[in-house]
Parts: C-alpha cells; sequence; structure tokens
C-alpha cells in the first residue's frame, strides 16, 4: 500500500510542486488550501490530486506524513489538530530534502536576483547533455513546461530560496537542499519582512556554505563583494569564480557584445571559449549564462553540448514574457521587484527596442520589501531608460503611515515622466490613452497586478 501524504497549504506554487514529485515517487498524496481556484486547482487535477478546504476531517485516517506549507501559521485548525494528535510533520523543503534528493547530486543555485532563471537554464543544458535531471523551480521553464519533476539522471536541480522555511523552521529553506554544487549569483538585502538585515542574510549563506562537502563545488560571482564577504568567513569546497571582463579576477569571465544582452562571449582562463547568440535579453542573463557554463564545464559536459544548450533556451514565464500585441503596441510581463532586477531589466528592455518607440514600465510595489521606504532612495535611480514610468501605490499593510514607499516622491525624482495612480482602472487609462503603434509597455510586478496587462490589450484593441 502507498504511502499517504497530506500537504496542508497546496495551492501555493512550491507546495504543488512538491506534490507532483511526490506523486511521482509513488506517494498517494491529498491536500488542503483555503483557496482552491484555477490554474492550481485545474494543475492539482490533473495530477490526481484531492484538495478539499482546511478541516480535521483531512486528517482521518491518519496521512503517514503531512507537509505544512510556509504560509500556515498557528490557529489553522488542520496544523491544531496535526499537533495535538502527534501525527508527524515536515516542512516542504524538508521533504524535498530527505524524500527527493536522498542519492542525488544537488545543484542548488543562490542568490538574491536570478535563482529562477538560472536554475531553468541550469535544467535545460543537463536535459540537452542527455542527462535527464531532476528540478524544483520556483517558475515555469518554457522548455519543459513546468517546474518540478524528478528526472532519471542524477543530477536534481534546486532554486536555492533563502526565505525562512516554516513557521516552526526559521532557517532558510536552501539549507535543506544538501548542495553538493552550489551557485552563488550575487547577494543583496531582501526579505525585509524576514531578514532584519544584510548581515542577517550573509549568516544564513554562511551556513549554506558549510553545508557543501569538500568534493563538491561552489561557483561564485567574484564581482560581488558580499559574496565574497561571506566565502571569506570560512569555506572547504573548492570555489570556480566567474565575473564580468574587465572586473574581478576569476577563472571565468563574460563579456557583452549586443548591447541589450542576447549576444556575448564567454572567456575561460583568458582565452574565448564560445560565443553565443540568444532569445534572452538583459546583461544580468550574460552573468546567469557563465555561472551555468561554469557548473556544466565541472560536471564533464563538453563546450559544444553548453553552447547548444544555451542558444537553445526559451526562457521562463513572467521573465520578459511578451503577454500580446494590440494596436501596434506590445505588452510585456516580468516579475522584476527590486532596485537591482529592475534598472537591469529596465535597460534590457529599452535596449532591445534598437531606438524605435518609446517605453512605457508599470511598476506594482507589491512585495514586503518594495511597499516599504527601504528602497526609497534608489527606486528613482532604476528608470533612466524608461520614456515613462507609472507606480501604482503601494499597499500599506501592516504598515505605518511612515513606513510605506513614498511613490509620489519616488516619481518626482524620476521626473516628469513619471506618476503615481491610485489604482489598476487609473493607470489603464493613463497609459491606454498615450501610447502609440511602436511602443512597448513593460509591467513590473511580482503578483498579477489585477491583470492589468489583458486589461490594457482590451482597451488598446477596442
Amino acid at each position: 500500500m502507498n504511502k499517504h501524504l497530506h500537504i496542508l497549504g497546496i495551492c501555493g506554487t512550491a507546495m504543488a510542486a512538491i506534490a507532483s514529485l511526490a506523486k511521482e515517487l509513488g506517494w498517494t498524496v491529498t491536500g488542503s488550501d483555503a483557496g482552491v481556484y484555477p490554474p492550481m486547482s485545474d494543475y492539482l487535477a490533473e495530477l490526481g490530486i484531492e484538495i478539499a478546504p482546511f478541516d480535521t476531517g483531512n486528517l482521518q485516517p491518519a496521512p503517514d506524513l503531512c507537509v505544512i506549507g510556509n504560509a500556515m501559521s498557528r490557529g489553522n485548525v488542520e496544523l491544531e489538530a496535526i499537533l495535538n494528535r502527534a501525527l508527524p510533520y515536515c516542512s516542504g523543503p524538508e521533504f524535498v530534502g530527505q524524500h527527493v534528493l536522498a542519492g542525488r547530486h544537488s545543484v542548488v543555485v543562490a542568490g538574491t536576483h536570478g535563482k529562477t532563471t538560472t536554475s531553468a537554464l541550469m535544467a535545460h543544458v543537463l536535459e540537452v547533455a542527455g542527462l535527464a535531471p531532476g528540478f524544483l523551480i520556483g517558475g515555469v521553464p518554457e522548455n519543459f513546461g513546468g517546474g518540478a519533476r524528478l528526472g532519471s539522471g542524477p543530477h536534481f536541480v534546486l532554486e536555492g530560496d533563502e526565505y525562512d522555511t516554516a513557521f516552526f523552521d526559521k532557517r532558510s529553506k536552501f539549507l535543506h537542499y544538501r548542495s553538493r554544487t552550489l551557485v552563488l549569483n550575487n547577494l543583496e538585502y531582501d526579505h525585509a519582512d524576514i531578514f532584519p538585515d544584510l548581515e542577517a542574510i550573509k549568516i544564513q549563506f554562511n551556513h549554506l556554505i558549510r553545508t557543501v562537502p569538500e568534493e563538491g563545488a561552489i561557483i561564485a560571482n567574484a564581482d560581488d563583494e558580499h559574496i565574497s564577504d561571506v566565502l571569506a568567513r570560512g569555506c572547504w569546497t573548492p570555489v570556480i569564480s566567474f565575473a564580468r571582463e574587465g572586473g574581478a579576477d576569476a577563472e571565468w569571465h563574460w563579456q557583452a557584445i549586443a548591447e541589450d544582452g542576447s549576444h556575448f562571449r564567454l572567456i575561460q582562463h583568458g582565452k574565448q571559449v564560445m560565443e553565443i547568440s540568444w532569445g534572452m535579453i538583459g546583461i544580468h542573463n550574460i552573468a546567469n549564462a557563465c555561472a551555468v557554463a561554469v557548473v556544466a564545464t565541472s560536471l564533464g559536459i563538453e563546450l559544444p553540448m553548453i553552447k547548444q544548450g544555451l542558444q537553445s533556451f526559451a526562457g521562463v514565464r513572467r521573465r520578459m514574457s511578451l503577454v500580446g500585441e494590440a494596436g501596434g503596441v506590445k505588452v510585456f510581463d516580468d516579475f522584476a521587484h527590486h532596485p537591482t532586477a529592475i534598472s537591469g531589466m529596465v535597460s534590457a528592455a529599452k535596449a532591445s527596442m534598437r531606438g524605435t518607440g518609446r517605453l512605457w514600465v508599470l511598476v506594482e510595489p507589491r512585495s514586503n520589501t518594495m511597499r516599504t521606504r527601504i528602497h526609497q532612495q534608489r527606486l528613482p535611480l532604476c528608470f533612466d531608460a524608461a520614456d515613462f514610468v507609472v507606480f501604482a501605490s503601494p499597499s500599506d499593510r501592516n504598515l505605518a503611515a511612515d513606513e510605506v514607499l513614498d511613490g509620489g516622491e519616488v516619481c518626482q525624482q524620476i521626473g516628469d515622466h513619471a506618476c503615481v495612480l491610485p489604482d489598476v482602472d487609473a493607470i489603464i487609462a493613463c497609459v491606454s490613452a498615450g501610447v502609440q503603434a511602436g511602443d512597448h509597455v513593460l509591467v513590473l510586478s511580482n503578483g498579477g497586478f489585477e491583470n492589468i496587462h489583458q486589461r490594457l490589450l482590451e482597451i488598446i484593441h477596442s
């Protein structure tokens, strides 16, 4: 008889992905959640997974193991019943570490930015090389059509999230992932709801480095001073460094040929090893590609195969994704929600237009960090390449008035071509009245932004 796994908060992206992995492993999976609706409900139904509202009856008969989602907190009726009845439970990352990664070569991509794209690219290169990797990625890689699979090969690629694990485990998720090959892309302050400062994040990264075996490998961005600081605190694993050409000393360097990042070269020990033209844009994605090439060579993959994988990468959904076009206006969606990511994507989007049309950037300050004043001074510097900038008013949920991002001040510093508007209806009215054929609209949000993309296209089309 198959073991029964019950997941609390199963409609979360990460929990649904773990549910699919558990099904592949042969578990009978059920789940519960407060909000059960498409597309996640359809996805779980296709997997044959039953979902129910939270109720203690979901625990009868008692599951062999309960997985507690990161969004769960004390007071939830099922959670209280699990604790009262002493039923076995664990977090999602702990389940992955114990039941998915045993016997696998774990390739973990960590850093403030680029985790999803880099891990998706890593999995694709391994796939092209015929290594049939497993993966758990916090997005949808277009080459695979889903963010998780068990895979039959020796490698398992994971997006190493530094967010905390569960209500009962405040360590970062990536500490459960048994890194054997670890990519350290970059490190900045983020997740203000979890970490009081950058030092608190560095401590978690230091703990992560301590888990990598001496026979493993750490691939580190030598241009990032915070990564260098964490490594200097103690490292027992060989480090292979990469950096921008002209930047820090490193074994590998990358160099942009095209301003928008669509054409670049990679250099190893001072010698060019490949020149790439691909469908991605953004200088930051060249750094991601370099990190993947370093990992791939460390795993024994030949350079021509790596080049084939990079050039055939189709990207990740919600990373500069074209949503649609109406009246000659193209609307793009991107997940960027931190000043560094925003600046890189705005510059790349403008460069990709090759001097034609105007770039509109619509920003929803939605994350718990973005809607505070933590980046108040940095945000105005992110939009030099934009022709028009529109901010949505940030939510003041659980914040004092003087803690909320002052969008008006940000826009004033950007210039007359920027404004903050009270709601999505006002933004749609403003943009639809001003756009013209040849313009691009870039929507930046880590949420749904009230479906502004499609609504804007419909208005323009009419």
